[in-house]
């Protein structure tokens, strides 16, 4: 197969490559030991844990609208491992590809990038060991990078932690071209509404120069002052707690004006219709149980850069 040259700039340039999660591998419902963040955790207790055939069918059907908007979609290589999020397992920032750092229980997935990055002729790139990264909380804004990071307490107290400030620091030396922003947020092992597992899942920069934010997410007034002061109030939708646990953030932009969110977000996507968005609808409820949704389940390859 072509090789994919990648390029990425930002969250809402037109999408032409991306790589969309499976459920195929994901196996049965996983003991309370085996899960690392609240929400699959709350979902395991109640008995609503979704099905393998369940999530397969979501992803599946995303895929085939991805597709039927002329977007190139790649899939993980099914190697019998949970392959549904790939946001967290690489990210393509200009036309680089960054390895993550995961949790000790998620390494195994980057099997998935095997023929994807056999096929590619791009620059593959392994940060050094101590800096600890997942795609989720990383935002590429054009000369900004913006990062989600849990503080050194922080990260050696929750599983739910999943980037370091070790990450900030390499981010600056390897893109000296971009302005680095860190962005501290709240964790919670035990409550999905006091967590911000990644930035995505508090906060999302749309292409029309709108953003959907959970404010408490943000540990720091600081650091939260430094993105909302970038957009007028009228161009803010609040999120609540519970929207957050619901992944309300965690839409996907194919191009500035088309974002695709989840068909059950009917306030959210109503204020995106009212803000002049195409809203794609999809049905990734079942997946969303498992802490991720749209962003998590994507792994943008290549999009056409625009301002």
């Amino acid at each position: 197969m072509e090789p994919i040259d990648w390029q990425i700039q930002n969250e809402w340039s037109p999408l032409k490559a991306v790589m969309v999660g499976i459920g195929d591998g994901m196996g049965g419902t996983p003991s309370l030991e085996e899960t690392y963040d609240p929400e699959s955790r709350l979902h395991v207790q109640q008995g609503t844990y979704p099905t393998e055939l369940a999530v397969t069918e979501e992803l599946n059907q995303f895929a085939l609208k991805l597709q039927a908007m002329g977007v190139q979609v790649l899939r993980p290589d099914s190697a019998g491992i949970n392959q549904v999020f790939t946001r967290d397992i690489g990210v393509v920032i200009e036309n680089s590809f960054i390895m993550t750092h995961l949790v000790q229980d998620r390494i195994a997935e980057q099997m998935g990038l095997e023929s994807m990055l056999n096929r590619n002729k791009g620059h593959v790139i392994h940060p050094p060991t101590n800096v600890r990264m997942e795609g989720g909380d990383v935002i590429p804004m054009n000369d900004e990078i913006w990062v989600g990071y849990a503080g050194p307490k922080a990260f050696d107290t929750f599983t739910t932690a999943r980037t370091n400030e070790a990450a900030l620091r390499w981010l600056e030396d390897y893109f000296p071209n971009k302005k680095i922003r860190g962005f501290e947020l709240n964790k919670s092992d035990s409550d999905s509404r006091q967590n911000a597992l990644h930035l995505d899942c508090c906060c999302a920069p749309l292409g029309l120069g709108h953003l959907m934010v959970h404010r408490d997410a943000f540990a720091r007034e600081d650091e939260l002052a430094v993105i909302t002061k970038r957009y007028p109030n009228s161009k803010i939708l609040d999120i609540t707690a519970e929207e957050m646990q619901s992944m309300h953030c965690n839409v996907f932009s194919i191009t500035p004006e088309t974002v695709v969110s989840n068909r059950a977000f009917h306030r959210t996507n109503a204020k995106l219709r009212e803000w002049g968005y195409r809203v794609v609808e999809v049905e990734l409820s079942e997946t969303s149980k498992m802490g991720g949704l749209l962003r998590c389940s994507t792994l943008p390859l290549r999009r056409i850069q625009s301002p």
